[in-house]
């Protein structure tokens, strides 16, 4: 291709998503169907703007895919990715077999030999990676029990187009010899592909971060970004050389660095690409339609791609069901990965080529996953209008309120937690604005008088709305650990003028917001678990002096502690419960010595009688 005629590609690609993309939105079907039709717009079949050679911005494209992967692996740590391994393995292989198995009968229906009928049902098993985590995103449900398992189904499939690659070449006409020496070369494959991986997770862990800290030396932030976007191309690019998915080796990738200290880098310097390839992507697969197929024979195709639709979505609503899903969870999972995949055009010309079917067919396939991409963004729009609402336990789907003030605080989250300090803070004077994404919370507390107003915290244009520029502090005190996190990042990058204030639920919770580098953190049970201790000491006959001294002792080592522990979290096992053991061990020390001082007197840490409730005291809301 001439220069001049790639870049008249480019320029039409950029010029369809720039003018249908904000369409879209503002009509409420989202960014992915706006990228979707402006390809069906400018193809061959419409204006024919872009030609049916569309190659090279295609590859280019294709690396949104990689990218977001890359992305999504930053977002999930080992242990997290640990936990999904009953998804990943469970569902994620209940879905691959079944629907093929379903989808190679239906197409035994259409007389279909055996071998092109599987072959058609392992194609048509894969999911639309893109489409699915883009649209989740969007509409904040990634971070859903009904997302999260998504998600898992969909790393499984990126799994299962290695073997799939594998087997199709049996299902076709290639001689016996062939065959055999293509199984002979299989153990060098597994090999090279161990040594891929395994390269891959010991460079990810030991590597990278010692050259990035080289590379911020240098303090030129354009360094930084192409150290970043050299890592992604180089592991796409290992990959592909081996055989395997490029996006299945990022992802592997992201998961290595997600505990890494440059993380946060990763994401931003990465995230403008993945944003801006990712929607060429779709602009490129709009325009692969063949619409003239479509026009031959418009009741047969659209009756293949409804019938593809309900089979995918009832047998993942089977699956869902076997999870324990709740129906509001369960209608999100089905309806996420309902559409075909992108790589059923890399499976389709690969099994022309090993002559499993023939072109006529390969073309119909493609047409169809196609179509089945551009239906998905409407499956979401009626998941989130007409199922949600009916299904929800709760009523998530009411707007947001419109906030008519701006204070030096804001409080996120209005619970057992948030409701003390913004009403202590308001008791003095100081101005709150408070947020809270629970619709019964936030209508009970303003029954009780309470200024409070509904929205979700985590959300950059409603966080902006409460005047987080101009605010001088953010109190965090939701009570969902990854909503926590999720506000700790969003402030981070977008606020970085605010002083965090975070409660933290949990040691766990806290170990990871300390990697985040925040630095003021409340363990939401601590001050009420030691006054307790305070009070069965004095019970049990100790003064107050060496009563409150005790506590004072163990607040200060404990909060030391889980900043020293937080740099091994995440890491080996075993050197963790190392480092627990030789704290505790440490702290059994300091008391001893405790002892031999010689205790103050504990008339001045007594409290006034007049303070005194002869029916007990209350130590906190829990």
């Amino acid at each position: 291709m001439e220069s001049s005629d790639y870049l008249f590609q480019t320029f039409i690609y950029l010029a369809a998503a720039v003018v249908s993309v904000p369409i879209a939105k503002r009509l409420g079907l989202g960014s992915v169907l706006g990228y979707l039709l402006a390809g069906v717009i400018i193809g061959p079949h419409v204006f024919g703007f872009i030609g049916a050679a569309r190659g090279d911005v295609m590859n280019v494209a294709q690396f949104g895919v990689v990218m977001m992967l890359f992305l999504v692996g930053l977002e999930l740590r080992p242990n997290v990715l640990w936990r999904l391994r009953g998804p990943i393995f469970g569902s994620g292989t209940l879905q691959v077999a079944l629907t093929a198995l379903v989808c190679a009968v239906v197409a035994l229906c259409f007389h279909l030999a055996i071998g092109p009928a599987i072959a058609v049902g392992l194609i048509l098993s894969g999911s639309s990676t893109a489409i699915a985590v883009q649209s989740l995103t969007e509409k904040g449900w990634l971070i859903t029990k009904g997302g999260q398992t998504s998600v898992a189904v969909l790393l499984f499939q990126d799994l299962a187009v290695i073997p799939i690659l594998a087997v199709l070449p049996l299902l076709g006409t290639a001689h016996p010899a062939t065959t055999s020496a293509s199984h002979t070369a299989t153990w060098l494959q597994a090999l090279l592909v161990l040594g891929t991986v395994s390269a891959i997770i010991i460079g990810g862990r030991f590597l990278v971060s010692p050259i990035f800290h080289l590379l911020a030396l240098t303090r030129l932030h354009e360094i930084i970004t192409a150290a970043a976007l050299l890592l992604v191309v180089g592991i796409a690019l290992a990959m592909q050389q081996i055989g395997l998915s490029p996006a299945l080796g990022t992802f592997l990738a992201g998961v290595v660095l997600a505990e890494s200290e440059y993380r946060h880098e990763l994401e931003a310097d990465i995230e403008p690409f993945k944003g801006l390839l990712l929607g060429l992507f779709f602009v490129s697969v709009g325009a692969s339609i063949d619409l003239s197929l479509i026009q031959s024979q418009p009741i047969l195709m659209f009756s293949l791609v409804i019938g593809l639709l309900l089979i995918k979505a009832a047998v993942l609503y089977g699956i869902g069901k076997i999870s324990r899903l709740e129906n509001s969870q369960n209608f999100t999972f089905s309806l996420a990965l309902a559409q075909g995949g992108e790589f059923a055009f890399v499976l389709v010309a690969f099994a022309v080529h090993n002559q499993v079917f023939d072109q006529d067919l390969g073309d119909r396939l493609i047409a169809l996953v196609a179509l089945s991409m551009v239906a998905a963004p409407f499956l979401f729009t009626i998941n989130e209008v007409w199922i949600q609402p009916r299904f929800s336990s709760r009523l998530r789907q009411r707007q947001a309120d419109e906030i008519d003030e701006v204070n030096p605080v804001i409080v996120a989250g209005v619970g057992r937690y948030g409701a003390v300090v913004a009403r202590l803070l308001n008791s003095q004077n100081i101005k709150t604005t408070v947020l809270d994404f629970d619709p019964e919370q936030v209508d009970l507390i303003r029954k009780i008088g309470f200024k409070v107003f509904y929205g979700d915290a985590t959300r950059h244009e409603m966080l902006a709305a409460a005047g987080a520029a101009q605010a001088k502090l953010l109190l965090i005190a939701i009570n969902d650990v990854e909503a926590s996190l999720r506000l700790v990042q969003l402030a981070q990058k977008h606020f970085p003028n605010l002083n965090l204030f975070v409660r933290a639920r949990d040691r766990e919770h806290a170990y990871r917001l300390i990697k985040m580098g925040v630095r003021n953190i409340f363990r939401e049970t601590l001050e009420s678990s030691l006054e307790m201790s305070v009070e069965a000491l004095r019970l049990l006959g100790f003064g107050a002096y060496r009563a409150y001294r005790a506590a004072h002792t163990f607040k200060e080592y404990d909060e030391e502690t889980v900043r020293v522990l937080a740099e091994y979290y995440g890491t080996d096992e075993k050197d963790f419960l190392g480092q627990i053991r030789k704290r505790v061990q440490t702290l059994d020390e300091l008391f001893e010595s405790e002892r031999a001082v010689s205790p103050g007197p504990d008339s001045a840490w007594e409290r006034p009688k007049a303070a005194e409730k002869p029916e007990g005291k209350v130590k906190g809301d829990k």
